[in-house]
Order: structure tokens, then sequence, then C-alpha cells
């Protein structure tokens, strides 16, 4: 039975800042060797070029050897996903997550939070967008499944991936070998990469049968309900962290998931929260939380069709400013209004994950005596 949880959500006060997860293990609140992932968002652009994130990354990983007994070559295989872009109200912040011994957590029988970490096989740059790179990325959600204790896909309800993307280096690579890739857009090799993933992680899930090359980025009836994908330069593997609850584990936080149907799908923000057990009146306001609420994690993309609600609007027709840009600011303020804390986990390019125009919403909480959630200051 995998060991208890510790969640934590600390804010990043400059790109490179490492400081809340420093304070963490001084405070003895978690211990740097069992950091077993992060997750977090940096100020960034949010594109190809986004070199926050490896900022982010090094500040991080730095701080757990530094602190730790572990080498660097083994804190280098802790997963730590980076989503950049912190548009609109979306305040820089990392979620962390540690393993805490079992006799200093609460102890139930109830669903508390798991965790299991897996790498994909190298994805190849021709792989990127076809159905060999949703085969690989299915393995490895089964994978990182089993290392969680979870035996029902049910108890899965987030699953945050970081994929390879294409440059310009792995464009050449691919031609040099005689192989073709499926676009030679870097940007919009993005939105490829988290699509695929998120097929393969359907696919691992029951949620749909394997795909066909040609529904790949086509056929937007297809999707995960749970995936949350981003892509970067930094790595040639699929790094797939599932994100779910059982029974045994103990601890004191939940997991659970919904969908936002669309932009401004508040509801289904709200459905997350209480699908991770937080018993919340039929109209809920973020006073409401009480500081249960440690994080919730969003994908959102621009619906096809440039509508929401019926209203035409003009994001995919922008030529100054990019559509995942429009649309993170969009959804970043729309969870902020709800949760009552811009740090929120908001992050674009959510092909194949979650309903067109929509996505997948993950909520996590902490129901112990003495919650540890952000408390918006009292005005």
């Amino acid at each position: 039975m995998p060991e208890p949880i510790e969640v934590r959500k600390v804010p990043i006060l400059n790109v490179s800042d490492a400081s809340g997860l420093s304070d963490l293990i001084d405070k003895g609140e978690i211990e740097a060797d069992r950091v077993i992932a992060v997750i977090g968002k940096t100020e960034g652009n949010g594109g190809v070029n986004d070199y926050t994130r490896i900022i982010a990354d090094r500040a991080f990983r730095e701080v757990l050897a530094d602190k730790g007994s572990r080498s660097a070559e083994e804190v280098k295989q802790v997963p730590i996903v980076w989503s950049g872009g912190t548009d609109g109200v979306i305040s820089p912040h990392a979620t962390v997550f540690a393993t805490v011994p079992a006799d200093s957590a609460p102890a139930t029988d109830e669903p508390r939070l798991t965790v299991g970490f897996a790498m994909s096989e190298q994805l190849l740059p021709e792989e990127i967008g076809r159905v060999e790179m949703v085969s690989k990325v299915a393995d490895a959600v089964k994978v990182a499944m089993e290392r969680a204790g979870i035996t029902d896909v049910a108890d899965v309800h987030y699953v945050q991936t970081k994929t390879p993307l294409l440059t310009i280096h792995t464009i050449r690579d691919a031609k040099s070998r005689g192989k073709t890739v499926w676009t030679e857009h870097t940007h919009e090799s993005m939105d490829l990469s988290n699509g695929t993933t998120a097929l393969g992680i359907a696919v691992a899930l029951g949620e749909i049968e394997m795909p066909t090359n040609d529904q790949v980025m086509h056929d937007r009836s297809l999707f995960s309900s749970v995936a949350s994908c981003s892509s970067g330069v930094e790595l040639d593997q699929a790094q797939v962290v599932v994100v779910g609850n059982a029974r045994g584990v103990g601890g004191r936080y939940r997991i659970g998931h919904s969908v936002m149907q669309d932009a401004l799908d508040q509801d289904g923000i709200w459905e997350s929260i209480k699908n991770a057990g937080l018993d919340l009146p039929d109209r809920p306001h973020w006073t409401d939380l009480q500081g249960r609420l440690v994080n919730v994690f969003l994908k959102c993309e621009v619906s096809q069709d440039g509508t929401v609600n019926g209203r035409r609007n003009a994001m995919l027709d922008d030529s100054d400013v990019h559509w995942h840009r429009q649309i993170k600011a969009c959804v970043g303020g729309v969870t902020a209004a709800v949760t009552g804390d811009p740090a929120v986990f908001v992050s674009v390019s959510a092909a194949h994950q979650g309903p067109d125009g929509g996505g997948p919403v993950a909520a996590i909480v902490d129901l112990g005596d003495d919650p540890t959630g952000y408390v918006p200051p009292a005005e």
C-alpha cells in the first residue's frame, strides 16, 4: 500500500523563487527526500520559448538537493511539471506532493489521496500526433496507476503529464532519418502533443477505444475527463503523474473531478470540489470553503466554433494576442472568482481534454481538523 500524501500549495514570489518549498521543509511539514511531485504555474509566455519553466525547475530541484540526501540524479527523476503563463489574475505558484510516514497521518478506511508516477518509452518526433505516442502514453498511465495503488479506473481523478513538443532541431532530426512529422509549426505542436497525450490517457482509463491517426486533433468527441497535458522542450518522454483516491492509504486529503462544459461554467468547478468530498450549499460561495480547498487544476480550450454561450467571440481571429493567452486569462478569472484564490492551476491547450470549448477540472481538498488551504485576507 502506498504511503499517505501531504499536499501543499506555495506561492512563487519571482521567476527563480523556491522559498515556499524551502519553508515547508524547514518547518518540518514535509521532508525533502519524500517530495514525489511538483505541479506549478510560472509567469512566462507559455510558449515554445518559455524559459521560466526551466528556471523554476532548476530552483525547485536545487532546494530538494540541498535539503535532502538524494543524489543529483535521483532529484532529477522527481516529476516536476510546469505550465507557463499566468495571464490575467492567475498567480504563480506550485503544488507540492510528498509522502509521510503512515503512523504520522490520520488513519481512515475512507478514500484518500494517492499519487503514482511513471515515464513512458522515448517519444520520437515522428510519433507526436500519431497512434505510436497514444500507445506509449497509455502504457505509462497504467504503470503510474499501479504505483499509486489504484485498481479501479473510476478512482483516477487527475492525470498530469509533460511531453515533448516539436522544435526545429527535432523536426530536422526526423527528416534526417527519412521520417515525416505531423506539423512543422512548433507552436502548433504544443496543442498536438497535449491532445495526443490526452488520447493515450483516455485509452488507458477505458474512456475511448484506440483512435486512428485521422482522428487525432480532428474528432473532438474523443476526450478524457481527467487529463491535464502540458508539453515543452525539456524532455523526450511522457512524464505521467496519476492522482486519485484509494482506501486504506490514510491521510487528510481527497481529490475529485468534473468537467467545465464551456469557459464560463462555474458549476463544473464547484462540482469537482463537491466530488472531492466537501459538503457545500446549493449555491456555494468561496467563503464556504473555509480553507479546505488546497487547489484546483484546470485545462481550457477555445471553442472551435468561436462562440461561448451562444455569443460570438474573436479569439481565433485575433492576430495580436494568441487565443492561448486569452482563454487562459478568461478561465483563470472565472476560476479565481469561484475559489477566492488567484493561485489556481489553469493551463491552456486542451484538445481531447474535456468537451470542445471546455475542459477537465480536478480539486484537492483537506478533510483534516486544521485545514491547510488558502484563506483570503479579511477585508
